[in-house]
């Protein structure tokens, strides 16, 4: 990553630093082909990547990656945005090796839940808190707190107990701000997930993504992993588009994977097929084919601005922009 990112400077700087970690890293633009032969060739162990990766040599299949022999590569991980299930059972596939998602901001400095390698990977899943972190998801009360919910399945914003040795202590001159995202001991994240009876957190959304329709509240990444499960799909984002009756209707931007012609007919059979995955109620009723999805350069989808240029309204910030 980036190391004006925080991943960059915690685990491609500080870490591999204090750790006396030999890193490998290519600065040059995505090309699976050279990605594959660095592994092999630098007999890399433990790679860190990113979803936008993954769903790029996906796209380029298998075979490509059985050209290469990856002697000493013992575990994948993933950074940037959720993984979709997809990724995951590819990498083993693939590489015979999981890709372990994980979940973190900025502001938690680290990762604080994880697959980490002890525990039996559920495709979808950010998995557990790592030692030491208390997460839970809360409630918003009426009067600004928050009230940790234990009901599996429940969905509400994550929240971390505070206090750990990563946790960020200011936003830079905004005081008012900073204070906003604790509600008692507790960091309200502004990621919505849900918790699993066996104690794995499954992330729903960020809560200014979230897209509400006719009562419903739908989160973009389940929509854009039914999406995915399709072979013509090799991206989606997926945004709320304001409805006078119902609130918003849910809108796909979709990616095809290389050779597939977009048509109305692969349309209206993308429309039918998260229907049948989804339900009505949350399925897309729009689909607009795009030749790529804007991203940030870590690599996720900047869901705000496929929004504002559907609506006509400004862009804001792009500044963090990778393609367009």
């Amino acid at each position: 990553a980036d190391p004006g990112w925080v991943t960059g400077t915690s685990y491609g700087i500080i870490a591999p630093l204090a750790h006396g970690i030999t890193q490998v890293v290519d600065e040059a633009d995505f090309e699976a082909e050279r990605w594959y032969g660095i592994l092999g060739r630098e007999r890399v162990s433990v790679w860190y990547t990113a979803p936008t990766a993954v769903r790029m040599m996906m796209k380029t299949g298998t075979e490509a990656v059985r050209r290469h022999a990856f002697p000493k590569l013992r575990f994948i991980a993933s950074v940037g945005e959720p993984l979709n299930p997809q990724a995951v059972t590819w990498g083993v596939e693939a590489f015979g090796l999981p890709i372990h998602d994980n979940w973190w901001q900025t502001e938690t400095g680290g990762i604080m839940i994880a697959n980490f390698p002890a525990l039996d990977i559920r495709p979808g899943s950010m998995g557990k808190p790592l030692p030491g972190i208390d997460a839970t998801v809360v409630r918003r009360t009426p009067d600004g707190g928050a009230e940790p919910v234990d009901d599996p399945g429940f969905e509400g914003e994550l929240a971390l107990r505070s206090g750990w040795p990563s946790m960020f202590r200011a936003y830079l001159n905004d005081e008012a701000r900073y204070r906003k995202c604790f509600a008692g001991d507790w960091y309200l994240t502004g990621d919505l997930a849900r918790r699993d009876a066996d104690g794995y957190y499954w992330f729903l959304g960020r809560a200014d993504d979230m897209i509400k329709s006719s009562g419903h509240l739908i989160g973009p990444f389940e929509v854009e992993s039914a999406l995915m499960e399709h072979p013509a799909v090799h991206e989606a984002g997926v945004i709320g588009k304001p409805e006078p009756v119902i609130g918003e209707i849910v809108k796909a931007f979709v990616a095809l994977k290389a050779g597939v012609e977009p048509n109305d007919a692969l349309k209206r059979e993308l429309l039918g097929f998260a229907r049948k995955r989804l339900g009505a109620a949350v399925a897309p009723k729009e689909i607009d084919f795009v030749p790529n999805l804007p991203k940030t350069r870590s690599g996720k989808i900047m869901r705000r601005l496929l929004k504002a240029r559907e609506l006509g309204l400004p862009e804001g910030d792009t500044s963090t922009l990778e393609s367009t």
